[in-house]
């Protein structure tokens, strides 16, 4: 039997005083308001409220979602689970139950099971219980734990500041005090045999990786406590030499704490599919990659201090980048700048945007023909760009003084 009503001229309405009894002969004000979601919901005509009570009861099971009068203006809904499609299904000219549905489609966290949207317990199985004890007790990044790195930072000297500097990066970091940059990103050479302006891309690993480490640890020396230092790589397949490990490994030795990593999508494999392998077997099945790696890491602290004024990321590229897969494009102007291995702008504005401040000082120790310091000018932060390529340096120096501020 459904909820009594009257009709007053040619509309139907509840009458309050039925209502009420009926909303007590069929038990709907529940004794019990635990395990429920609650959501209060202003009104303007008690009749229109009740009769949104009297709906609900009639539409959905009060044990998933049920509603009463708790104040003189308010509604409470008690939400457990619902079928959206059942709720938005009801034809009611009613101002109140348009608030409930507005309000519950409002909610942005929750389960589905069998057809139901779940607000209550949906991620019990989810949440570690005693969650921050646990990790008091078993010492977040452990391998950075007992590291000796100043919390002091200190001014970038003049005389660097938004410079292309020529030469062997670890000699010019050498010249720069302690914790002076905010930012580190680069893309070391590959060591892939590329033959690049001034030097040759094919050192033995324990050459390449011994001189690398040697630059790194400088920019270490140099990055400011609470720095960021970001490194674009690609390991070499073909020699299964696995880079991104063997230089997320140097930093974790050198007790940075590990970020995160972002998988840089380029989605442009052109090999053949038996290179370097074999072809429909289990021989030897060669592997194919469309991505490279940015692997992310700090300096003493996670959270870096900053003007929240000169914060110019957006809040849609923050909730898109914060996701850690980007699909970007490769570089095409390779060939317009004589560079066998550039990373495209859009790679080092969403870098530089989402890990720096305005007016923060960017580095990039391999800075090529100046992809990091271009959008680093672009973006209104200071930048340092070093590389050992006489013909790179002055292409990266044209390339900045052809920007005009404001860029965008």
């Amino acid at each position: 039997m459904g909820m009594p009503y009257i009709k007053v001229g040619s509309a139907y309405r509840y009458d309050k005083e039925e209502v009420i009894q009926w909303l007590k002969n069929n038990k709907i004000s529940p004794l019990d308001k635990t395990g429920y979601k609650e959501i209060e919901i202003d009104y303007s005509s008690s009749s229109e409220a009740l009769e949104a009570i009297g709906i609900l009861s009639e539409r959905i099971k009060k044990e998933d979602m049920y509603a009463e009068v708790t104040g003189k203006n308010t509604i409470t809904v008690y939400l457990r689970q619902v079928d959206m499609n059942k709720l938005k299904s009801i034809k009611s000219d009613n101002a109140v139950i348009k608030k409930i549905i507005d309000a519950i489609e409002s909610i942005k966290s929750y389960g589905v099971k069998g057809g139901k949207r779940i607000f209550v317990d949906y991620d019990k199985e989810k949440k570690v219980t005693n969650r921050k004890q646990k990790e008091q007790a078993r010492g977040k990044y452990f391998y950075a734990q007992g590291h000796e790195y100043a919390k002091q930072n200190n001014q970038l000297p003049d005389e660097f500041v938004n410079q292309i500097i020529c030469g062997d990066s670890e000699e010019v970091l050498k010249k720069l005090p302690d914790n002076c940059v905010d930012l580190i990103f680069t893309s070391p050479p590959y060591n892939f045999g590329l033959e690049y302006d001034s030097h040759d891309d094919g050192y033995f690993w324990d050459d390449y990786f011994n001189k690398l480490f040697k630059i790194f640890d400088e920019c270490i020396r140099v990055l400011k406590y609470g720095g960021r230092i970001i490194v674009n790589i690609q390991p070499l397949f073909s020699d299964y030499i696995p880079t991104h490990h063997i230089i997320s490994n140097f930093f974790m030795e050198r007790k940075l704490i590990w970020k995160g990593e972002i998988i840089w999508e380029k989605n442009n494999y052109n090999c053949k599919f038996t290179a370097w392998g074999s072809w429909k077997s289990p021989s030897n099945p060669y592997l194919k990659y469309t991505w490279e790696f940015l692997e992310i890491f700090c300096k003493g602290s996670l959270k870096k201090e900053g003007d929240k004024n000169n914060i110019d990321i957006l809040a849609d590229e923050f909730k898109e980048w914060v996701i850690a897969k980007w699909a970007i494009a490769p570089e095409k102007d390779m060939a317009k700048y004589g560079h066998p291995a550039m990373f495209p702008e859009e790679l080092a504005r969403r870098v530089i945007k989402l890990f720096s401040y305005q007016n923060d000082v960017v580095l990039d120790p391999f800075n090529g023909v100046g992809t990091t310091t271009a959008v680093a000018k672009k973006l209104n932060r200071k930048f340092v760009g070093i590389d050992i390529s006489k013909e790179y340096c002055e292409k990266a120096l044209k390339r900045i003084n052809q920007i005009t501020l404001p860029y965008f």
